[in-house]
């Protein structure tokens, strides 16, 4: 009863902590264990709740190197952690649901909705079953292109291997196993080899893009006009922040490599810092240009609803269409032909100003505490904070504060904070109030989840909530608040002490304490109860 209750009391947001939290504790636990290790002696604290951070967080900062300080077992814990982190603990947790056939309640379609970065509740439950048949289907395929490679380098070992860079790389966690041949080393080894770029590429961009986007993909192929308008946005900007990077790194770095290798890393450069965290080439090589590209690279993570962090790719689009239209002297800034609400814009703003903030006082306290090179620090902390797992080498050497300040910019992600979903950009964001008028005044009425009794989903686009009586309209008739004609739902029926009534007409008077059956589009709805 107690834990029903708390559960009552709990908002989605709570909840998604609160499950990442406990994630990270129970990993942390399993990787102190004695056989967790290599040497059979338990892990650190500090050590083991770094690493478990860095797993769930698909962030990719180590201390240790996985492939020679953890046994099998802990790197299965690790891989696990890895998993859950990118998928979600909400997504996998109604995963489970859904498998052992439990209804899901709208509470937890809610929380499943926030989780993923959905623009509704409505379709949330067949969302979540696609984006776990393709997380599968993509680990698997990837893993098993990657086998012979792995095979022909490292035996029948090379199986577990492909499975674990697979799940890594699509997860954007940049975890290896490589360190069996240098240490801290990633996938250095394979610079020259197109099989594991490309195939580490593929996941990366695949599970950076968002679910939504690969959703749009899958039902509107080729047809771009259909797509949302996050998908457009995400599209495009991915495609900027992909070449242009790729160019500068293939022109101005590099310059001891082979043509053939220089084309590959300039490629896995401009890939790998959206947010997966693996390098084919030694990052201290690259100049203190490229590691500062590197670093807003990191900072601008994925897109919404994807395994990746950062400041996300929607973000970044508000920021430069409205200084453009500013520069332009136009009044709004527009993308694909829809107004970016002011609302967005300060969003926006505020989001990248936490993500900068956070990077520079990170890299300070550092940078002060280590004696380190601010730049150096910095390339640190932004990989942290847009869990991306890079590293020019000092983390493993850095003081306890250090690695806390580390810790809390990885679980700052976790948070879901700095998310900007761009459906939200055009709909969702601006919070949606409809206005009742009553003889002598004009209220605003705002419903979230928690007064929602109940929730059927009728089709992707419809639904039928039961919902408590709103106060302004207590008192008066149907047809004295011209429901139908002023938010174009229907009221099916009036709930009385718990007796349903359908007979219900125009002169039906609304009653305060009763509960009401709401029938409408999903859109129409979020509108008048902002669900």
């Amino acid at each position: 009863m107690g834990v029903m209750l708390l559960k009552r009391k709990l908002t989605s947001f709570q909840i998604i902590i609160l499950g990442f939290s406990g994630v990270i504790l129970f990993g942390t636990f399993l990787l102190m264990l004695p056989f967790s290790s290599r040497s059979g002696l338990a892990t650190p604290f500090s050590d083991a709740l770094f690493t478990s951070t860095s797993a769930v967080c698909v962030t990719g900062l180590i201390i240790h190197d996985t492939a020679t300080y953890w046994s099998a077992f802990g790197q299965f814990v690790i891989l696990l952690l890895i998993q859950i982190g990118g998928m979600g603990v909400i997504t996998i947790a109604a995963s489970f649901a859904m498998i052992s056939g439990r209804k899901i309640s709208l509470m937890q379609r809610s929380t499943m909705q926030e989780a993923i970065s959905a623009p509704k509740v409505g379709g949330i439950v067949r969302l979540t079953g696609f984006i776990v048949r393709v997380t599968l289907v993509m680990e698997l395929l990837c893993a098993a292109v990657m086998a012979p490679v792995f095979c022909r380098d490292f035996g029948k070992k090379g199986l577990w291997m492909a499975l674990f860079h697979s799940v890594s790389a699509f997860c954007n966690a940049g975890f290896d196993l490589l360190g069996v041949r240098t240490p801290f080393s990633s996938l250095t080894s394979y610079v020259a080899n197109p099989v594991i770029n490309f195939t580490i590429m593929f996941l990366i961009v695949f599970g950076g893009i968002g679910f939504l986007t690969w959703d749009d993909i899958r039902t509107n192929r080729l047809h771009l006009r259909k797509y949302r308008m996050q998908s457009k946005v995400i599209l495009c900007t991915t495609a900027v922040l992909l070449i242009a990077p790729a160019m500068y790194f293939y022109f101005f770095e590099f310059d001891d490599l082979t043509r053939k290798e220089r084309l590959l890393s300039s490629l896995f450069q401009a890939v790998t810092p959206r947010t997966a965290g693996f390098n084919t080439v030694e990052l201290t090589d690259l100049s203190e240009a490229g590691q500062f590209i590197t670093i807003a690279l990191m900072l601008i993570g994925g897109s919404p609803g994807s395994t990746a962090g950062g400041l996300k790719t929607t973000t970044i689009a508000v920021l430069l269409t409205t200084a453009i239209s500013t520069f332009r002297r136009r009044e709004n800034a527009n993308l694909f032909g829809r107004r970016i609400d002011d609302d967005v814009v300060k969003n926006a703003a505020t989001i990248s100003l936490m993500y900068i903030t956070l990077c520079c006082t990170g890299g300070l306290i550092i940078s002060v505490s280590e004696g380190l090179p601010m730049l150096t620090c910095l390339f640190e902390t932004a990989s942290a904070v847009g869990t991306v797992g890079l590293s020019l080498g000092i983390t493993p050497e850095l003081n306890l504060l250090s690695r806390s300040v580390l810790i809390l910019l990885i679980v700052f992600w976790t948070s879901r904070w700095p998310y900007i979903n761009f459906c939200g950009l055009v709909q969702c964001t601006k919070e949606s109030f409809k206005t009742t008028k009553g003889k002598n005044n004009s209220r605003i009425i705002r419903y979230s989840a928690d007064h929602i009794l109940d929730y059927i989903e009728l089709d992707e686009n419809h639904a039928m909530f039961e919902i408590p009586i709103p106060k302004d309209w207590a008192d008066h008739s149907i047809g004295e608040l011209d429901i139908r004609k002023k938010f174009n739902i229907n009221i099916m029926g009036i709930k009385k002490s718990g007796k349903l009534e359908l007979s219900i007409s125009s002169d039906t008077v609304l009653k305060a304490g009763d509960t009401m059956l709401a029938l409408g589009s999903n859109r129409n709805l979020q509108k008048c109860f902002h669900t």
